[in-house]
């Protein structure tokens, strides 16, 4: 038998640290305190079962008295999960006083227990303990099946005791190391070692503070792959990690480790020292695996020293040992023991997968006799549906032709009507603009005769001013005089310049009225919408640069290739667009006056199709509107430019033309200081007017 005969033997419990001198763990008072406060049996019997665990590495008796303490109460009131986790206990004696029959016996007991209250924790920390007893015999297939189970368990109950999952995961590394498979190993082992970090801050169960077990299997992994200072680093740490917990089997195992790698390494004195120190602490105990292990050790190394009295004393401690360890008779007595629980299992497997098909059976005949009825339900309505279908089809083709006569008539009907309104609507229109072209065709008549009248004697009034002036300055008079008629005369040229400049905007009101009494609605025509937008816009554009030469302005034209031809009248649209595209390149001249840094002049228009309409949008990057002018824009005689610069009657008159002519909206969005973007929407189809 190999050393590894006792490498998890030494976990066969999760490696929980008992201290150096104490007899007992850091979990142990509070432990005790707990039972001295405890009021019902149950929770007494489950704390004297986590007792007798916390004493398992550092005094045997302890473990057997607080167990059969816990068994008896347990029996006493029917207490099914106390009981089975009390004899799982008494199965850690026996294994560590190596009689591994009645261990596993003992935790086979245990085992039933618990999956008879469904002690799913119980379970899984007495599948670990099994799992330890075929690893001690190196039958590592079975002892990795149950590790694994113990895992499953684990990993469903989410258990929050990590010191159960740490001496499983530690178990399996050391399974899979006997195994030689080294990176399986790793992998558990890490995992078990990441658990352990002191940085998380676990509050440690009854079983301790696993630790020193990580540790030592790290060591015996680093010393596999022949790295020794790694190994013994590890085997140090173990042993100080034990120091606090009292765990003496812990450091048993560390210095069993550590005189292992100096024998390996041909270092018989530390080898002997370390032996020595593994051995009373495992006679101490008594841990038996242990004992058999150093007494072996220091037996062949004064063997090979020829000091025949030490190897005889070693070899007497060693065989006494083995007697109880490696006896014969024990070993087919668990050979027995095991073949008779894998029969369990199997018959358990197999009578629970008979009971699977029966149920399975049972099911598909009871939904068979469902299905059937089902279908003669199904049948017998199917024939009623039928019989009902054929009524309710003679019923329904007669609605539907009644239906179908009746929406001709309505649809009819509804023709007529939205006929007779938009020719109503658009008589109503006719009527409106002959009658208001007449009447503003009299008022141009009538304004335009005053307008000459006053355009004509201002004129004569600069002559008489300029003969005046000329004949003043022949005569002699004193500087006073001189100055004094100066002055007059000064005041009556200005007199004569406003007179004229009002002059001119009356006469562009006469015009603009006059225009506006012949903007009768056209005839419409197909027009390429974009085509025609962006003519409009070069000859808006080179007719302002034709009267400022030293203007220039970014054209943006943005346009939408799903409009193509739209309905117009197109002598009204590009009235429009002109007073649009004059009134955008008259604000960012207005905005290019104010010199401000990096300005740059900019008129974007842009056309797009949406929803049965298509927009126009002719937006600049001029001063913007005041909120103040915003809801008189579209007023006639309404103007945001000084009076010398527009007469105010070109956005009232484009309203007109849009909502009137067209048929459609001219709004506005504005912004002071930053832009001014007008939005036409034009409707896709227009009805032609009536004659």
């Amino acid at each position: 038998m190999t050393h590894r005969l006792v490498v998890l033997l030494v976990a066969l419990l999760l490696t929980a640290p008992v201290g150096g001198l104490r007899a007992q763990s850091p979990q142990t008072p509070a432990l005790h305190r707990a039972l001295a406060a405890a009021r019902h049996d149950t929770t007494r019997v489950l704390l004297m079962a986590d007792l007798s665990a916390s004493y398992r590495y550092s005094r045997f008796d302890s473990v057997q008295w607080y167990a059969r303490k816990g068994l008896e109460l347990a029996r006493r009131i029917g207490y099914v999960k106390g009981e089975g986790r009390c004899i799982s206990r008494l199965g850690i004696l026996m294994s560590e006083r190596g009689n591994l029959p009645q261990a596993l016996r003992t935790d086979l007991q245990a085992l039933q227990l618990n999956e008879q209250c469904n002690d799913y924790e119980g379970m899984a920390r007495t599948l670990n303990q099994i799992g330890l007893l075929y690893f001690a015999l190196e039958d590592y297939r079975p002892a990795l099946s149950y590790f694994f189970r113990a895992k499953a368990l684990y990993d469903d109950l989410h258990t929050t005791d990590h010191s159960q999952v740490v001496s499983v995961l530690t178990n399996l590394g050391a399974s899979y190391e006997g195994r030689g498979q080294l990176d399986s190993a790793a992998l558990y082992l890490n995992q078990a070692y990441h658990l352990t970090d002191p940085a998380r801050e676990t509050r440690w169960s009854c079983w301790g503070n696993p630790t020193p077990y990580v540790l030592r299997e790290l060591g015996l992994l680093q010393a596999s792959h022949g790295h020794s200072e790694k190994a013994l680093g590890f085997y140090r740490r173990s042993v100080k990690a034990a120091a606090p917990e009292n765990d003496r089997r812990s450091t048993c195992r560390a210095y069993q480790y550590m005189s292992e790698l100096y024998h390996a390494q041909q270092q018989p004195d530390s080898s002997i020292y370390y032996a020595r120190k593994a051995l009373a602490v495992a006679r101490s105990l008594p841990f038996v695996v242990g004992v058999v292990r150093t007494s072996s050790l220091l037996a062949e190394t004064f063997a090979a020293r020829q000091q025949n009295d030490s190897t005889l004393k070693y070899l007497r401690i060693r065989l006494m040992a083995e007697d109880s360890l490696y006896n014969p008779k024990r070993i087919k007595q668990l050979d027995a023991i095991g073949f008779a629980e894998q029969q369990r299992l199997r018959r358990l497997e197999y009578e629970q997968s008979r009971f699977t098909a029966r149920l399975r059976m049972y099911g598909l005949l009871a939904g068979v006799a469902v299905l059937l009825l089902i279908a003669g339900l199904l049948w017998r309505n199917n024939r009623q549906q039928h019989r009902a279908n054929a009524r309710l089809r003679v019923l329904h083709q007669e609605v539907t032709e009644q239906k179908q006569e009746i929406t001709t008539q309505r649809d009819s009907l509804a023709r007529m009507l939205h006929e007779l309104k938009v020719a109503q609507s658009q008589l109503v229109l006719h009527e409106k603009m002959a009658s208001l072209g007449e009447l503003m065709a009299g008022v141009a008549y009538e304004i335009q005769h005053p307008v000459n009248q006053i355009k004509t004697f201002a004129g004569i009034n600069a002559s008489l001013a300029e003969e005046l002036r000329k004949e003043l300055a022949k005569v002699p008079m004193s500087f006073d005089d001189q100055e004094y008629l100066a002055e007059i005369l000064l005041n009556l040229s200005q007199n004569y310049a406003k007179i004229v400049q009002f002059g001119q905007r009356a006469d562009s009101v006469v015009r603009g009225m006059a225009e506006y009494s012949n903007s009768a609605p056209g005839p419409r025509q197909a027009t390429e919408l974009n085509a025609f937008v962006e003519d409009y816009l070069r000859l808006t554009y080179h007719d302002v640069r034709a009267k400022n030469r030293n203007f220039h302005a970014a054209l943006l034209p943005r346009f939408d290739p799903e409009v193509g031809s739209l309905p117009v009248v197109r002598h009204d649209l590009g009235r429009v667009l002109v007073s649009l595209f004059s009134n955008a390149f008259y604000a960012v001249q207005q905005r290019q006056a104010q010199a401000e840094e990096d300005y740059v002049p900019q008129v974007m228009v842009s056309t797009r199709a949406i929803d049965g309409h298509v927009e126009i949008r002719v937006r600049d990057n001029g001063p913007g509107i005041s909120a103040e002018a915003l809801p008189n824009l579209f007023n006639r005689f309404f103007s945001t430019k000084p009076p010398e610069d527009g007469p105010g009657l070109g956005l009232a008159l484009s309203h007109d033309l849009i909502t009137k002519g067209q048929g459609g909206t001219l709004t506005v969005e504005t912004q002071a200081g930053e832009y001014t973007e007008f939005v036409i929407s034009l409707p896709i189809h227009q009805p032609q007017p009536a004659g």
